[in-house]
């Protein structure tokens, strides 16, 4: 138990994994919210949406307002200029 050793030696110090359940709560409560999608359409929809959602996070982006911003652009966007619209090329206004 050679990674466990800190620990043992030093009774101060904690032995759990709070930080890393922390982080991982949002996912494990999606996958049990995809379970009541109510559709394989709105389960596919959804799939697409929170990782985009999740990566405007990721970038400080606002994910509401960037989504607003891209849905008044997407339909006259031109097809192979898509990656203007991800979240790390938002010129937040």
């Amino acid at each position: 138990m050679p990674k466990a050793r800190a620990c043992l030696e030093n009774g101060e110090l904690e032995l759990d994994n709070d930080i890393c359940e922390r982080s991982i709560r949002p996912v494990t409560l999606g996958r049990k919210n995809y379970l009541f999608m109510g559709s394989k359409r709105g389960g596919d929809a959804a799939a697409i949406a929170y990782p985009l959602i999740e990566t405007c996070r990721m970038n400080s982006v606002d994910p509401e307002a960037w989504l607003r911003w891209v849905l008044a652009r997407v339909a006259d966007h031109k097809i192979n200029r898509l990656d203007d619209l991800m979240p790390w090329n938002w010129p937040a206004e």
